[in-house]
């Protein structure tokens, strides 16, 4: 198997939820044989929702398209750390493999705060490979609230 990167479509949709006037990030998820299956952006604002989280959105859509409520062999690859609800939803997904760009020691719940696959309650602990494309992520992240912040 050849190691394709996929953070590249998922920081198109961040610029997307970003262009929306969402925080910019994106998710995508990726089926075992390299296709992508499910692809969003955030839409907390847009749908009134405050778990309309952009890899909550993928992997809804990833579940339905795969008809099951478990995506195993598949990888999410996200442009931020997944917060503490994210992180959950993505074991009980069963998802194999986590991708994520910029490190978020605020809110995040993957390597930061609540590190939610290190506790013995965890069903399912993807494989984790942090800081693909967080260069970028992070800049997105940070021109959209200084653009917040001036107006």
């Amino acid at each position: 198997m050849i190691f394709a990167s996929h953070m590249d479509a998922a920081l198109r949709e961040a610029r997307a939820a970003g262009d929306r006037g969402e925080v910019p990030v994106g998710a995508v998820v990726v089926a075992p044989d390299g296709r992508v299956v499910a692809a969003a952006g955030n839409r907390t604002r847009e749908l009134s929702d405050p778990t309309a989280h952009a890899e909550m959105l993928a992997l809804r859509a990833a579940c339905r398209a795969a008809g099951s409520e478990r995506l195993v062999g598949h990888s999410l690859w996200v442009t931020l750390e997944p917060c503490p609800m994210c992180a959950a939803a993505i074991g009980f997904a069963r998802i194999g493999r986590l991708y994520f760009g910029a490190a978020d020691p605020k809110s995040g719940g993957v390597l930061h705060g609540p590190r939610i696959y290190a506790h013995p309650q965890a069903h399912h602990a993807p494989e984790v490979y942090d800081g693909i494309g967080g260069e970028e992520a992070a800049a997105l992240l940070r021109a959209f609230f200084a653009a917040r912040r001036e107006s």
